[in-house]
């Protein structure tokens, strides 16, 4: 089990950035690979960013690129996504999840955190 926990969302004006944060529990966290996905109001939960288990490689939606970076702190048991130039379109409900295995299902999610960009 990896209890994940996500914080840091907020209203912010387009243009502007967050970082959100998703505190993982358990000496583990640092063997698993680890994801943001969103999910805004009446569409499915797309992928945003991906890391590896230890954080040498990154992936991200082509939506986010160059305005999105994923990172993690192995020490702090902690993952990252920092967002810059927010657009409107970001609006949505944001979610971490891990994985053992890459490119397998994710096997464990966050609650989720809101971030609301006001035009």
């Amino acid at each position: 089990q990896v209890p994940l926990v996500e914080s840091g969302g907020g209203l912010v004006q387009s243009g502007g950035s967050l970082r959100l944060s998703c505190a993982a529990s358990g000496r583990t966290f640092r063997t698993y690979h680890m994801g943001w996905f969103r999910q805004a109001p009446g569409k499915e939960r797309e992928f945003v960013a991906a890391v590896s288990w230890i954080g040498g490689s990154t992936s991200y939606a082509d939506s986010v690129k160059g305005r999105f970076t994923i990172s993690r702190d192995n020490a702090k048991n902690t993952l990252y996504l920092q967002m810059n130039s927010l657009k409107p379109e970001d609006t949505a409900v944001y979610f971490c999840a891990a994985r053992k295995v890459n490119v397998a299902p994710w096997d464990y999610w966050g609650q989720g955190t809101q971030v609301t960009v006001s035009s």
